[in-house]
């Protein structure tokens, strides 16, 4: 996405990405769309999170790019985190998720306010795009007259139910958890259910978690706006009402990853990936045309051996061609989650990568014909450029928000029906269930109608990152404000 800043090619944007892939990865892509777009940028991270975005930074400026790298210590110790804990990935967690460690991760983060300001007096920026998570941000920006926008790696849906569940409550309003409510003055009467939202959205006692929602809010009220990583065709009614009803500024630039046309640029997004990419493309160059699942659940879900036990089970009763990324790294033992004879079965047929994958590149191979995902933003949007169907299993986070998008709104996915937003671990899903929605979406009687209208919403992607596309001049306004404010 090339846009003309020649006016004012001095404008200066300072860029901090919370320390966490699903964080740093489209931030990092946007920091890149701002300099393609002639804008000094500069992106700050900690000394372990470097390698995970060095390369990026400088294939950007050897492309003559004006982008920065800056590097702050993280507060690990101070916080009582482990020494070398700066990613969320490296939060010590035994059996899923470890509320206390994560508490300490983000006291950290607050942490950081002192030497980002610092930093603001050395490299005078001219705007702050921060993430959501350093409520401090605004006050900062404020203190120097620079716009701070946000940025929250959501949907415009997302923003739109915030708001609503901020304002209204409606959770609050039902007798049980698994009582579905449509969540009020949001288009589409998106149902959803108390079990399906995060414990801080549904306690009535406050903690300090409940407490950093309500600094998150604070923060955004005091904020310029926020940038989003999506576009106005994907959910326009959403993008509307959040701009028009509610009165928010805000401006999507997405799909971000659209930026990367280079394979070394789709495959530097985040960590090195655990398989070659050319032996990845080789496998897939053998399969047809749309026969391939692709089945990943982000950098963040972790399921147990009993789940992927089962989804094992389901792959190989569907009797589909598959890529399968599992975080579990192969031991010298047999896995114990495997049935015994699976990777004989499937040889040829399967190919599992343990750790880190290429998945902008497997998404938008030919062969590829299904995404299985938690449903992730980045993941989500990721699947929809590649104009390919979703079988959707949130976990938590907002992804059950997104699957209502993916599943009611744009009708190109089938759910494999979570009922309860249980962090890493997930809500246990049976193989039978697993079978039938991938062989639905790979299959079934609507398959087809669902690829196609998958097709379409991925080339209407591709043209909003183009020149005169929403999303490319939705970037344009928004540095021309940038620029205006600033003479």
């Amino acid at each position: 996405m090339d846009v003309d800043a020649t006016e004012n090619p001095k404008l200066h944007v300072l860029f901090f990405p919370f320390m966490g892939h699903g964080h740093m990865i489209p931030m990092v892509d946007i920091t890149k769309l701002f300099a393609m777009s002639g804008v000094k940028t500069t992106i700050v991270t900690t000394p372990l999170n470097v390698p995970f975005i060095s390369t990026t930074i400088e294939r950007s400026k050897n492309s003559g790019f004006d982008i920065h790298l800056k590097v702050l210590n993280f507060p690990c110790v101070e916080a009582g985190l482990p020494e070398g804990c700066e990613n969320l990935d490296s939060v010590p967690s035994s059996q899923g998720v470890n509320l206390d460690m994560i508490a300490k991760f983000f006291k950290a983060a607050d942490l950081f306010q002192q030497p980002f300001e610092q930093l603001i007096q050395e490299c005078k920026p001219d705007c702050l795009i921060v993430d959501m998570f350093f409520t401090w941000a605004s006050d900062i920006a404020n203190k120097y007259d620079i716009p701070r926008l946000i940025f929250n790696g959501c949907s415009f849906l997302s923003l739109c139910i915030s708001d609503s569940v901020n304002v209204y409550e409606p959770q609050k309003k039902v007798k049980s958890g698994s009582e579905p409510f449509v969540f009020p003055n949001v288009p589409g009467d998106i149902k959803i259910t108390r079990d399906q939202m995060a414990v801080i959205f549904t306690q009535n006692e406050e903690d300090e978690l409940t407490r950093s929602v309500k600094k998150w809010r604070e923060a955004e009220l005091k904020s310029y706006g926020f940038i989003v990583n999506s576009f106005y065709e994907l959910e326009a009614a959403y993008v509307d009402h959040y701009r028009n009803v509610l009165g928010r500024k805000a401006w999507h630039v997405g799909p971000v990853s659209l930026c990367n046309r280079a394979i070394e640029d789709k495959v530097d997004r985040g960590k090195k990936p655990s398989v070659d990419e050319q032996k990845c493309l080789n496998w897939l160059d053998s399969k047809q045309p749309k026969s391939v699942v692709y089945i990943c659940f982000g950098s963040a879900v972790d399921f147990n051996a009993a789940q992927l036990t089962e989804i094992a089970f389901a792959i190989e009763a569907t009797r589909q061609h598959f890529i399968w990324v599992v975080k579990k790294e192969k031991s010298n033992n047999e896995e114990d989650w495997l049935p015994e004879g699976f990777e004989e079965r499937t040889e040829g047929k399967g190919l599992i990568i343990r750790g880190w994958a290429p998945q902008v590149l497997i998404l938008e191979h030919e062969a590829v014909g299904a995404f299985v995902t938690h449903c992730g933003w980045n993941s989500t949007l990721e699947c929809v450029s590649a104009g390919l169907p979703m079988v959707t299993w949130p976990v938590f986070a907002e992804q059950f928000y997104n699957e209502k998008l993916v599943t009611e709104v744009l009708k190109i996915g089938v759910g494999v029906g979570t009922k309860k937003w249980v962090e890493v671990v997930g809500d246990f899903v049976k193989r039978d269930t697993i079978e039938k929605a991938v062989k639905e979406i790979m299959v079934g009687e609507k398959a087809k109608e669902m690829r196609s209208r998958a097709k379409a919403i991925g080339e209407m992607a591709k043209r909003a990152v183009e020149e005169g596309g929403s999303s490319f001049r939705d970037l344009n306004d928004l540095i021309q404000q940038l620029s205006s404010r600033r003479r």
